[in-house]
């Protein structure tokens, strides 16, 4: 028996009746010689920790635009809590942990630079419209490795793609990684509006507060706590824990993710995004060898999205510099 095949085992007597076994997977689109040492989804962990798109997230916007502080948060570090929640979580209601943590490494990879800026930018100016779920399930599916692919199980794929709005994934793990997304992010931009004198503590909503706790580690373990409780079927909070999460959602809202101090050089960001996209349109031949065999294939306007879309902040800002700016003379 190899280690892969004693850990797949091990899955069946230590995990849920309800957890997705590894040993049951629906598979790759390309079929692959397995691993002795790791199973499908550990697999699938690893080539999505490897590859070049969940490197570039350490300099992709999460909230704040190109922060100058060392302790704000990127959307690499936003990922890393995602996965810390939802293992927490994965692993107490017995569920498969490294399903889990493959969904939420990869989950936004697709994001574009300057964070959802960047996305409304993209969905506005391309014909076919811009969701970064979406596009993070076109990163691993054919724009990794020069276009071969991850070759990903449907699991993790199908995880990544219903992470957000109103759909849902068809394991629980991804399930899981849906919600922690979500608590993640409130509760570090909270930290983070608060680092940047956008906010108080006193601001907060005293209705959720009360019931989750001032400090942001205080408010984790009371959700975290709380879905591990009402988890069965489905993944869920206790109503009075959902409602207060979700007045404090509607508040960040209000008062972080709308705020002209924080949100004040979003309009530029945008405009870069656009003016970019606009350009390599109506010049083709000028994208990447890799882009414009896209071109080729799925049309100029998929390419200079996928393009755009994988660009880190300070790559797409030097980029629009190098086009619109002009250079001083060196004389």
């Amino acid at each position: 028996m190899t280690v892969r095949e004693r850990l797949m085992e091990e899955e069946k007597v230590r995990l849920d009746s309800k957890a997705a076994l590894a040993c049951r997977s629906r598979g790759r689109l390309r079929e692959e010689a397995p691993c002795p040492y790791r199973t499908d989804y550990q697999r699938d962990r690893d080539r999505i920790i490897h590859c070049n798109s969940f490197r570039r997230l350490k300099h992709k916007t999460q909230v704040f635009l190109s922060p100058l502080g060392d302790h704000y948060r990127t959307r690499l570090t936003h990922t890393l809590e995602v996965s810390q929640i939802a293992r927490t979580i994965a692993r107490a209601l017995r569920l498969n942990e490294d399903l889990t943590e493959a969904i939420s490494m990869g989950h936004d990879l697709g994001h574009t630079p300057f964070g959802h800026a960047g996305e409304r930018a993209l969905n506005e100016i391309t014909p076919f419209g811009y969701k970064h779920y979406l596009q993070s399930v076109r990163v691993v599916h054919c724009l990794e490795r020069d276009g071969a692919g991850l070759n990903l199980t449907y699991e993790v794929k199908n995880g990544i793609a219903c992470h957000s709005a109103d759909l849902i994934a068809s394991t629980l793990e991804g399930r899981i990684v849906k919600i922690s997304d979500k608590v993640a992010y409130i509760n570090h931009d909270i930290e983070d509006a608060i680092r940047a004198g956008v906010l108080t503590e006193a601001d907060l909503p005293w209705d959720a507060v009360y019931v989750l706790g001032r400090k942001k580690s205080e408010r984790l373990t009371t959700i975290i706590a709380s879905i591990v409780e009402n988890s069965g079927d489905d993944i869920s909070m206790a109503p009075e824990v959902y409602r207060a999460h979700r007045i404090l959602q509607d508040f960040m809202f209000d008062s972080v993710y709308t705020n002209p101090v924080a949100k004040g050089e979003e309009g530029k960001a945008e405009g870069i995004v656009k003016r970019l996209y606009e350009h390599y349109c109506k010049r083709p031949e000028k994208l990447p060898a890799f882009y414009g065999e896209i071109a080729r294939k799925d049309g100029v306007e998929r390419a200079v999205c996928d393009y755009i879309s994988g660009m880190t902040d300070q790559y797409a800002v030097g980029l629009f510099k190098e086009l619109y700016v002009p250079k001083s003379w060196t004389l």
